[in-house]
């Protein structure tokens, strides 16, 4: 037997799940003339046992009849049965077939009540908090975990092209909005709080709103339209769909109103959606308003990390913001103490801060290894002069510093959660005398090894709170006793 897809559908009416019979052909066609309105009847019967269960019969000759049920929902067959949870006036069309040609008509059926038992759905009651849920359910972006946004090719399932880092998209319209989805009416509310985040190609959706010339990402002034509605969607093979009615969106807005559903839980749910202009693929990750994810203790333990970019190291690097950090790349000035063929390439951008980092997993104990030992290249035609005019008070430079730091950081604790870890962080600054010419550096944290909360090694070349930017290169990673 074949599965058939099931739909969740919308106002008037909430669900329908159809089953319908193979064709029938119960005379010989009528080869006169074309059928009318008025010759297309059908019947209509509900069952016995629960009468939101109706059977449709067409009383009408012909090779092929098409069902409409008022609510999106659709069917053939010369007797099909159709599921209407909610009480409520159907308009049923039936389109009739025949050798001289179509024709359709409708009835109007009545279902006296709601049968809440129909609408028990495990999906829509994750997704909406179920029929007691008056107020429905709301859900937010996940802004405080890596990977709440992604982004990939249209042809994978996954973002492997770039995820975001905790709060990397502060201030941006994103963070802010709510997304309340209410299986009563199967209504839908966006609240945005008057701006959204988007990609600039659809800029000129949105009234007052000015694109970037360099075509970035824009936040743009927009309030939500009252009375919206939305339709869950499973497949025959489990896949979930949810569509949300025009204008309105999830996340980031990409020009649709069509979303994957990866995964469903009661408080954590993953999507991802086609950008229809760009052709890749955008993801998200969402929590029910309020949630906290449970702080699991991290194993407190010590392994030496190295990585010379020559070969594979056991060492996995994030990037910060729009930082360029390309690893295997040509040495730009193989002598001195670095001949190594193969280094990293570190781009700052302008933004404040751009870091690389490495996430380990686990608590370092720094009572077993404490030291952090790498090389730097800092080349002379950076401008190491212009200062940042826009840069803030606390800013310790506003020009571009000739100086590598390394922080450690307490990611996975209550600050880090926050995208605050910055606040209990450790730091060692070094400075960098000479340009042109690899100098070898050693960040000393043994006096602060009574810390067991550090799960981030942060590196950042030419300081922060400014928007300078800078090429440099590094190499031979290590973290040492």
């Amino acid at each position: 037997m074949i599965k058939q897809d099931k739909l969740y559908w919308i106002i008037p009416v909430l669900l329908l799940l159809v089953s319908a019979c193979e064709p029938q052909v119960t005379s010989a066609p009528d080869l006169g003339n074309a059928p009318k309105s008025e010759d297309v009847t059908f019947e209509s019967t509900p069952n016995s046992e629960n009468p939101n269960v109706v059977t449709f019969t067409s009383t009408t000759e012909g090779f092929k009849f098409l069902w409409d049920f008022g609510n999106g929902s659709t069917a053939e067959g010369k007797e099909v049965q159709g599921e209407f949870p909610l009480k409520g006036e159907y308009t049923v069309t039936l389109t009739a077939f025949t050798e001289a040609g179509q024709a359709l008509n409708t009835k109007k059926v009545e279902i006296a009540q709601t049968n809440y038992a129909m609408l028990d759905d495990p999906n829509l009651n994750m997704l909406t908090g179920g029929i007691d849920a008056t107020n429905g359910k709301t859900w937010v972006v996940d802004s405080t975990q890596f990977g709440h946004m992604g982004l990939g090719s249209i042809d994978h399932f996954a973002p492997q092209w770039w995820q975001a880092a905790p709060e990397a998209k502060a201030n941006s319209g994103l963070y802010n909005d709510r997304y309340t989805f209410k299986l009563e009416g199967f209504s839908y509310e966006m609240e945005t709080n008057g701006d959204v985040f988007l990609n600039s190609a659809y800029g000129d959706e949105f009234e007052n709103t000015t694109v970037p010339p360099s075509g970035a990402d824009l936040m743009a002034p927009w309030t939500a339209p009252a009375d919206q509605t939305f339709n869950l969607i499973e497949a025959a093979n489990g896949d979930l769909t949810l569509k949300v009615s025009s204008p309105t969106f999830i996340g980031f807005y990409a020009g649709t109103q069509t979303y994957q559903i990866l995964e469903l839980t009661e408080n954590t749910m993953k999507i991802r959606y086609e950008d229809t202009k760009n052709g890749f693929s955008w993801y998200h990750s969402l929590i029910t308003e309020g949630y906290e994810h449970p702080i699991e203790p991290l194993p407190y333990k010590s392994e030496e990390l190295t990585d010379n970019f020559d070969e594979e190291g056991n060492v996995n690097w994030t990037k910060d913001q729009i930082a360029n950090f390309v690893e295997g790349y040509d040495n730009p000035a193989p002598v001195g103490v670095n001949t190594s063929a193969k280094v990293a390439k570190y781009k700052k951008g302008e933004a404040q801060w751009d870091n690389v980092y490495i996430d380990l997993g686990y608590e370092l104990n720094l009572n077993e290894r404490s030291t952090v030992k790498l090389k730097a290249y800092f080349p002379s035609y950076n401008d190491y002069v212009t200062e940042d005019p826009n840069a803030p008070d606390w800013a310790p430079n506003k020009s571009l510093d000739m100086q590598v730091e390394v922080k450690l950081h307490n990611v996975s604790g209550a600050t880090g959660l926050g995208g605050n870890a910055w606040q209990t962080q450790e730091t060692v600054i070094k400075q960098v005398a000479d340009t042109d010419t690899w100098v070898e550096l050693e960040f000393d944290f043994s006096s602060v090894s009574d810390r067991e909360d550090f799960d981030r090694i942060v590196i950042q070349l030419g300081g922060e709170g400014h928007s300078m930017p800078g090429l440099f290169f590094i190499d031979d990673f290590q973290l040492i006793e």
